[in-house]
């Protein structure tokens, strides 16, 4: 299987999450920049992808609850636009997102680690949520293709 990466972008904060050779998701780092400063997240994300040799990223869409576009999810398209234009072989998906940091914090609370600690690696966590979900959509996806395979014959 091929690697992928996960991103959560924030407005100071991104999470970055890998997937190994067997499609298993790990936290990998929580890169934070200047307040709206992403061409720095950019340029980390581009350089986190060509060490890693991925070309394949599932980035976090926080839509609204109501299924809405709004600026937070413009700011992931514009995002994921930017990564495209610096490196055009790139995969990008977008995720929705919608209680991934809700559900990380929740995971981090049961593991009964520190509130400090919590913030520290909320994003990478959230960004782990991102990149499992993209990653059980492509092998249910791809299932789904062996079904419709079998079906015809």
């Amino acid at each position: 299987m091929k690697k992928a990466m996960g991103f959560d972008l924030g407005s100071r904060t991104l999470g970055i999450a890998i997937s190994d050779a067997l499609g298993i998701a790990h936290p990998y780092e929580e890169f934070r920049f200047l307040d709206g400063a992403y061409r720095q997240a950019l340029r980390h994300a581009i350089e986190v992808l060509h060490k890693e040799g991925i070309t394949e990223v599932a980035l976090g869409y926080p839509l609204n609850m109501d299924g809405s576009v709004g600026d937070r999810a413009r700011s992931s398209e514009m995002f994921r636009d930017s990564l495209l234009k610096e490196d055009p072989s790139l995969e990008v998906t977008l995720v929705d997102e919608r209680l991934t940091t809700v559900l990380a914090n929740k995971l981090l609370l049961e593991s009964d680690i520190s509130r400090r600690k919590r913030h520290a690696v909320i994003d990478k966590m959230a960004a782990l949520q991102i990149l499992e979900s993209y990653l059980q959509r492509k092998e249910f996806d791809s299932m789904e293709g062996e079904e419709d395979d079998t079906d015809h014959q």
